[in-house]
This record gives C-alpha cells, structure tokens and sequence, in this order.
C-alpha cells in the first residue's frame, strides 16, 4: 500500500483504548511508525502485540499520566533525547465529566481540564516548533460537537472542546505558510468508553447517532491529509454544527440540554 504517511512517525496521546487505539491500527496501517503513550501500560502491551501481528512497524510504548504537570516536557525531552523526531501528533488523550456544574466535584473538572487543556496545549506547543524547522508535519486535535455551543450537564467539558476548536483554528491559519497542517476532529457520540468514564447513561439521541470509532478516526486522517482546518463527523452532526451558527446561544444551549437526557 502506497501512502504518503508511510515511514514517518505518529504521537498518540490516549492509545490504550477507544478512538486513540483506533489511530494507532490505521496508521499503522498506513505504515506508521508508533509512539503510543496512555496510563494504562497493560493495556498498550496488547494493543502493540495486536497491531505487530498485521502491521510491520516500530511500536514504543510509553506508560505516562498527562494529569501530571510535567508530563508532556517528560516526553518530549524522552523523544528528543532518543533522537525520535514525530511527523504525525495526535492530541487525543481526554476525558468528559457529566453532571450539574454545582454538583459535580472540582478535583474531576480540574482534571478534566489538565488533559483536555493544558496538557494538549503543551504538547502542542513543544512538538509544533520541530515540525515548523522541518517544513513538515501534521497536528490532530480532539474536539467535539460540543465546541459549537453551550451544552448543560457537560458545560466545563464543552467550553473545553470550544478552546481547542478556536485554537486548533487560529494554529491552522499561522502555520497556513508552512507545510504543517493543524486539523481539529470534532465527532459527535463514538462507541467508546467515554461515556461510561463521564458517567452518563446513553440517551435515545445519542444513541441513534453513535458512530464506530473506526469511522471517526478514518474521517481524521483523512481530512488531516487534505489539510482541512475541522472535520465534523457524520451528516446529522455536521447540519447541528452548521446550524449552530444560525440560532441564538440560549437556544442552543436549550436543545443541547435536550439530547442529553
């Protein structure tokens, strides 16, 4: 299979499981080298002997908390020191907290905000300088449907997935000299075990609108090598998010309250 990322190597941030286990089987695929960092290394071990059975190509695991403040300059210095330079970053590493805003506990939002936030952001901005010398490069962020409007029982959440889309944006339009790309995935529900580590029982919308995490991920990379600025995934998502642009913002929020319960 000829492909245009073969060779180079891609950073998965939250490879153990869900949409980041996914990028990993289809960049390698695509022949990819890996560097797959997640907390849980168990988890990494069978994920890199699953994907060496069918794909001939490096696999480094690395077990790492991004919660921790140094955690991404940990890893960037362990690649550079390693000489590994990485072509490909997917910032996928992430979590939702559900639950009223006045209920819900500090420690989980600040959590939730340390990884979904500064620590993306971190990484981002380590890595971006080397692909910037290089005149190459790609960077994929994580959104979420929820970056286009306020969405009650997830309002921390979504106001974080409304940061990475502007920066994701803003990042895509300063490197638009350049030949790296910065494109922010933003899918909807995806069959993985985010909404179980939210706590949210699935809701009849949600449901009906879920799509394989295989699809999201496949949806990514693709736009990642047109070098579009945002992708949202499937049909039904992207009319809300384009009519998000139409409707007043306590609307919004109303009709998002709505799809989640």
């Amino acid at each position: 299979m000829t492909d245009t990322l073969r060779g180079k190597t891609a950073l998965i941030t939250g490879a153990s499981s869900g949409l980041g286990a996914d990028f990993a089987r289809q960049l390698a695929e695509r022949g990819c080298n890996l560097v797959l960092v997640a907390r849980r290394g168990e988890r990494l071990a069978a994920l890199q002997a699953e994907i060496s059975k069918q794909c001939d190509v490096p696999i480094k695991n690395i077990v790492m908390d991004l919660l921790e403040a140094d955690a991404p300059q940990r890893l960037y210095d362990q690649l550079k020191n390693a000489n590994q330079a990485v072509d490909i970053l997917v910032n996928n590493a992430g979590l939702g907290v559900y639950g009223e805003f006045k209920d819900t506990p500090w420690q989980r939002l600040h959590q939730m905000l340390e990884v979904d936030v500064v620590a993306l952001t971190h990484l981002t901005r380590l890595f971006v300088p080397d692909m910037a010398a290089r005149d190459s490069g790609y960077i994929l962020l994580i959104g979420s449907t929820g970056s286009f409007q306020p969405t009650p029982t997830y309002a921390v959440y979504s106001a974080a997935k409304s940061y990475v889309l502007s920066f994701g944006e803003a990042l895509h339009y300063e490197l638009r000299k350049t030949n790296v790309k910065c494109t922010v995935l933003c899918p909807g529900v995806a069959r993985t075990e985010f909404l179980a580590v939210a706590d949210q029982k699935i809701t009849a919308y949600q449901r009906r609108t879920a799509m394989e995490s295989a699809d999201v991920v496949r949806i990514g990379i693709k736009a990642l090598l047109k070098g579009r600025s945002c992708v949202v995934t499937g049909n039904m998502n992207a009319l809300f998010a384009w009519f998000t642009r139409l409707l007043p913002r306590q609307t919004l929020a109303a009709a998002a309250n709505q799809f989640m319960h």
